[in-house]
């Protein structure tokens, strides 16, 4: 803003660098440029002041697709001044001469109007695809779409502004459209989520299966092992029994052997015995059993000889002949 000091009747004003002062003196151009300072008389002088510095506003328009769906574009637009004087013959850019300050709002009608050029050019953008288009296309695209229409608009060439940046921040759909559009993204990452659990589930059954075969193979192994052993044992033990058995039947094999052995040994010695016997008389007989009696008995307390008992004795002596010696020694 331009520095006025009054003194007397006539004033002195003060522009800053970044300020083109335009010296109006009835009707015509007396002063142009920047950063000026002079006096001038109220009475008859007219001044505009004019913003030579980049000046940045902000954007923001809200369209719909070629799928009829609500978008919202945000962003800053540059803008300068690149003829003064034909920007103040288009727009008023004139000064209090008491005060300095701008008479209206000249710069928010050059604003105003960059906002209208921007905001038909985002539409028709816009308009021309799908949403999803635009969205995977993201802000890039309409900001170069943008800067194109801006700086080919003959309107702003004819007040003599320029844009010199255009900058897009973000390109969102409505709150709806948005959580409608995370919804497959969000299935799709939870379908994944699950697929893993799913994996890891199965993993740990096929796991806990392998584990439980490996437990049952053992077993069945270990009972396979244990029947034979058993069957092994069994063998032995008939093996043992057999062999006792048969130690038992050869062992009483020889025992029966040894007893017909030594009961024929008897038999024969009892028969040859006998047989010596056989030739003797009865008297001799009764001696030799007599005898055979009187071995066995250890003491005699009592003997009753009878009259009848002596006599059948001496008829048997009588009768007998006598007996030879040679008979008696064998």
């Amino acid at each position: 803003m331009a520095t006025i000091r009054r003194f007397g009747v006539l004033r002195q004003l003060r522009s800053e660098a970044s300020r083109h002062v335009i010296h109006f003196r009835k009707g015509r151009v007396r002063r142009s440029g920047r950063g000026l300072v002079f006096w001038f008389d109220p009475e008859t002088a007219s001044i505009a002041e004019l913003p030579m510095d980049d000046r940045e506003m902000t954007l923001f328009v809200r369209g719909r697709s070629q799928d009829f769906q609500t978008l919202s574009v945000q962003g800053t637009v540059g803008w300068h001044v690149v003829d003064p004087a034909l920007l103040a013959g288009r727009i008023d850019f004139s000064i209090d001469l008491a005060s300095g300050k701008p008479q209206g709002e000249p710069v928010e009608q050059i604003e105003a109007r960059i906002s209208g050029i921007a905001n038909q050019a985002v539409l028709q953008e816009l308009a021309r695809a799908p949403v999803r288009a635009l969205l995977d296309a993201g802000p890039d695209a309409l900001r170069g779409a943008l800067e194109s229409a801006l700086a080919g608009d003959p309107a702003l060439a004819a007040i003599g502004v320029a844009v010199v940046s255009v900058r897009l921040t973000n390109l969102a759909p409505s709150a709806e459209l948005e959580r409608a559009l995370q919804t497959p993204t969000f299935e799709a990452l939870q379908g994944k989520a699950d697929e893993a659990t799913f994996e890891r589930r199965a993993l740990a059954v096929e796991k806990e299966r392998a584990i439980a075969q490996n437990e049952l193979a053992t077993k069945t192994e270990l009972a396979r092992r244990e029947k034979l052993l058993i069957t092994e044992e069994g063998e032995n033990a008939r093996s043992r029994a057999a062999g006792l058995a048969e130690a038992h039947q050869v062992e009483a094999e020889a025992e029966a052997g040894r007893i017909r052995v030594v009961e024929g040994a008897r038999a024969e010695a009892e028969r040859q015995r006998i047989s010596a016997y056989r030739d003797l008389p009865p008297a001799v007989l009764l001696g030799l059993a007599a005898r055979e009696l009187a071995g066995k008995l250890d003491t005699i307390e009592h003997l009753n000889v009878t009259p009848d008992l002596l006599a059948a004795v001496m008829a048997e002596f009588r009768k007998a002949p006598p007996p030879r010696i040679g008979s008696l020694e064998r």
